[in-house]
């Protein structure tokens, strides 16, 4: 079994809907994937099995060497950091970011009576620092903007030390400035060899943050293509999974596509 994640012919149904139709993957230690994909692919419903938080209709789902439906998933979980947005909605408008960060240590959101010692807050106070929220830390999370929010999300889902990290649209709703300030700070994580396998979800290549190596291309819950990005990523395969004819370009570490005219 793969170290990460394997997958193999899992389908998801609910109430009579195929979200995901005989996928077979796997992420190998290392590795930085991004999964493609236009709404309504199955992309969300991967990543959820892909957290322990939902089990396949068929098939079997590997995680971190243990097989979902033969695992207790509360304690598999506190291994996968997660940032998304179902996970941002339960955050108490009110909680003080270094505390949305440290409370990660419990899986919890919402600071109770927990005790954190200083190796907790120094971790909180470093992984803030590396994505450039550090002056964020006494700030209400209500107060922050939807970048400042995103950069606080992905702190707290690397506080455990995740051995995978999975990322639901992290751009999602940011301006120009702040998607670029965000593709740039996921590329630096992406090039750290000391970092998790990284799964990361989204609508657009030009979010693709550098160094990430492989992609998965989805298409009505089907996977289109997988493997190295540079060989999977493809106008081909891109215009299949979105259902149009694009126009596929690469400058330096960062891709763009268009429709073609």
């Amino acid at each position: 079994m793969s170290d990460v994640l394997e997958l193999a012919g899992v389908s998801v149904v609910r109430g009579g809907n195929t979200l995901l139709d005989d996928i077979s993957w796997e992420v190998e230690e290392g590795e930085r994937w991004v999964v493609l994909g236009p709404n309504g692919a199955g992309k969300t419903t991967l990543l959820q099995i892909a957290a322990g938080r939902m089990h396949p209709t068929r098939g079997v789902a590997g995680v971190l060497g243990e097989v979902l439906g033969a695992v207790d998933v509360f304690e598999l979980r506190p291994r996968i950091g997660l940032a998304s947005s179902s996970i941002a909605e339960r955050i108490p408008g009110d909680e003080v970011v270094r505390d949305v960060v440290v409370t990660a240590s419990y899986g919890i959101v919402g600071r109770w009576r927990e005790d954190y010692d200083s190796l907790d807050h120094a971790r909180a106070t470093e992984l803030l620092e590396a994505l450039g929220a550090a002056h964020l830390a006494d700030r209400t999370f209500n107060t922050l903007s939807e970048g400042e929010r995103k950069r606080v999300q992905i702190a707290r889902a690397l506080m455990t030390d995740p051995e995978l990290m999975l990322l639901d649209e992290p751009a999602a709703g940011l301006d120009l400035g702040g998607r670029e300030d965000l593709v740039a700070r996921l590329g630096n994580l992406a090039a750290d060899l000391a970092a998790p396998a990284l799964v990361l979800v989204t609508h657009h290549v030009e979010e693709i943050p550098p160094s990430f190596t492989d992609v998965l291309l989805l298409r009505e819950g089907r996977v289109v293509a997988a493997g190295p990005i540079e060989l999977a990523l493809t106008e081909e395969h891109l215009s299949e999974t979105f259902g149009l004819p694009l126009e596929l370009d690469r400058r330096g570490d960062r891709w763009f596509a268009r429709a073609r005219g």
